[in-house]
């Protein structure tokens, strides 16, 4: 079974799928079950301009799959939201999934973040595994104004 590292390694490298964008971070988040079986992947802006990597992944699985599921993404889950009426740290929180691990807190660039806290208050346990943050930035460079990539 593959650890918690290695899940996110693989949602930071899907989140290279993102079409670079200056108004959102490229990120990829994946769906693991409690048996350590892949249920859904999506990367932001998959779908439609202001779609969210967690919301897209979301959207490829039913509630039933969710129960006890890790949801792996390459940045905080967004705890406030201009694009959508319902951040995804709350669609997240509304569904069975029981553990979010992230690599990156989201940096109040674009938005304030929060998403972590949101998630805890509504019991989800929360890892942050910031030894793979420099992976997140690296893949989002082109807002931090690091041409490296």
């Amino acid at each position: 079974m593959k650890t918690d590292e290695e899940w996110l390694r693989t949602a930071i490298e899907h989140s290279r799928h993102c079409l670079p964008s200056y108004a959102a971070y490229s990120v990829g988040a994946i769906i693991v079950s409690s048996a350590g079986v892949e249920l859904a992947r999506g990367y932001s802006r998959e779908t439609e301009a202001t779609a969210h990597a967690e919301e897209a992944a979301l959207a490829r699985v039913t509630l039933n799959d969710l129960a006890d599921a890790t949801l792996y993404s390459s940045l905080e889950p967004c705890g406030v939201r201009t694009s959508r009426p319902v951040p995804c740290a709350r669609l997240i929180a509304e569904t069975a999934i029981g553990r979010v691990v992230f690599a990156m807190r989201e940096p109040p660039t674009l938005a304030p973040g929060g998403g972590a806290g949101m998630l805890r208050a509504a019991g989800v346990e929360v890892v942050e595994m910031n030894e793979l943050s420099d992976a997140v930035r690296a893949v989002n460079a082109h807002l931090f104004g690091d041409v490296r990539r």
